[in-house]
């Protein structure tokens, strides 16, 4: 087998997860198909947009159903080595004097690029937490992840970050994330087409005064269904 340096490596792991957490061996098999082994950081600098069209569309049939640009984007500024072009994360926001002293849900948004929805929650640049009540939604804090990719621990890091959330945002989480998100407290919800943050969250909001099983486990209280069934019960 040819060897390949750690610097490749790392750039490669990175570039695989952007695109598939799921299956991220399959990419790597088709990059060093189109560009030949052993793979090297010369030869991954000079893959193009083209080139990685060609290669996530090939006879695999790896381009994925909610294949966005932006992702294919940032997985080739990984094999260049280029961090450079990463968007900057956005600013915090200030908590809206209505907003002061009410409860509300504390919600961690799996991104790359924003206030977008975009990202894999083993491979997000960042986790986006907002805090969600009835009176309003507001950006209360960043925190950063990719600091945390330390191999088979990066899972069990990144549960470890978002332990103090309540719900967790993500494009894709694989099961065995999962279940680390969820023994860290935390109720994972997938949203396999990115878009904006908000968007998500206004749904969010919208559920609290009525919320469905799911998040009335969450927040604790009983279901408008559970409610009727007892009811019907007690009849």
């Amino acid at each position: 087998m040819s060897s390949i340096s750690k610097v490749a490596a790392q750039r490669l792991s990175h570039a695989a997860r952007v695109l598939s957490e799921d299956d991220p061996a399959n990419f790597i098999l088709a990059l060093g198909s189109h560009l030949g082994l052993p793979i090297t950081e010369d030869k991954l600098k000079t893959l193009t947009v083209e080139d990685m069209n060609r290669i996530l569309s090939g006879e695999d049939g790896l381009l994925p159903e909610n294949y966005q640009h932006a992702s294919m984007q940032l997985a080739l500024r990984h094999l260049w080595g280029d961090e450079s072009g990463q968007q900057p994360p956005p600013e915090v926001e200030e908590e809206p004097a209505e907003l002061k002293g009410k409860a509300g849900l504390l919600v961690a948004v799996a991104s790359n690029q924003e206030q977008q929805l975009d990202g894999h929650f083993g491979s997000c640049l960042r986790f986006l937490i907002y805090k969600v009540s009835k009176e309003g939604v507001y950006l209360k804090e960043v925190r950063e992840a990719s600091h945390l990719d330390r191999g088979s621990e990066r899972n069990a890091l990144r549960a470890e970050l978002l332990k103090d959330c309540q719900l967790l945002y993500v494009q894709s989480i694989g099961g065995p994330a999962a279940a680390k998100v969820v023994r860290a407290g935390v109720h994972p919800v997938k949203f396999p087409l990115p878009g904006p943050a908000r968007d998500a969250l206004a749904q969010l909001q919208g559920h609290l005064d009525n919320p469905p099983p799911w998040l009335a486990r969450v927040l604790g209280v009983d279901s408008s269904v559970s409610l009727r069934f007892t009811g019907e019960v007690e009849e």
